[in-house]
């Protein structure tokens, strides 16, 4: 069975790419809860936590604390974030490729998880993507000084 976030990661498969490393790749969420719902994944194929070092877990999580920080500094406005890796078919994961949704909040927003899972969409997801990554090179700025 193929992989989608390996193919992804390979350049074989569309996604909007929010930040990347040698190590690790955020994109946009294809079906998401919020606008700037963020997934973090290893660019080496684990399933779940189970068989992910702990390292790699800790690296997803650092990733999506600045992936966080970027959608409160942004034009997304965001109030605050949801943080989650869904680990294994009873927990609702889909893709078998550990990943960490990153999901912004706004106050008042009303989001239900399991309603409405399959329709979720963002209407413009190229202009979230620039929204994010410009948030993200202004904190990596600051972070220099």
């Amino acid at each position: 069975m193929s992989c989608v976030f390996c193919a992804i990661v390979a350049g074989d498969a569309p996604a909007v790419r929010i930040w990347e490393d040698d190590e690790h790749l955020a994109i946009l969420d294809i079906r998401p809860f919020t606008q700037g719902h963020t997934l973090v994944i290893p660019k080496r194929h684990t399933v779940d936590l189970t068989d992910t070092p702990p390292h790699t877990v800790a690296t997803m999580t650092t990733i999506g604390q600045r992936i966080a920080k970027a959608a409160r500094a942004s034009g997304l406005h965001a109030d605050g974030n949801n943080i989650a890796i869904n680990d294994g078919k009873a927990a609702f994961q889909s893709v078998f490729h550990i990943h960490l949704h990153v999901v912004p909040r706004r106050d008042g927003d009303k989001l239900k998880f399991a309603k409405g899972m399959l329709v979720r969409r963002d209407p413009d997801r190229e202009e979230t993507g620039r929204l994010l990554r410009e948030a993200l090179a202004r904190i990596d700025a600051d972070e220099k000084e």
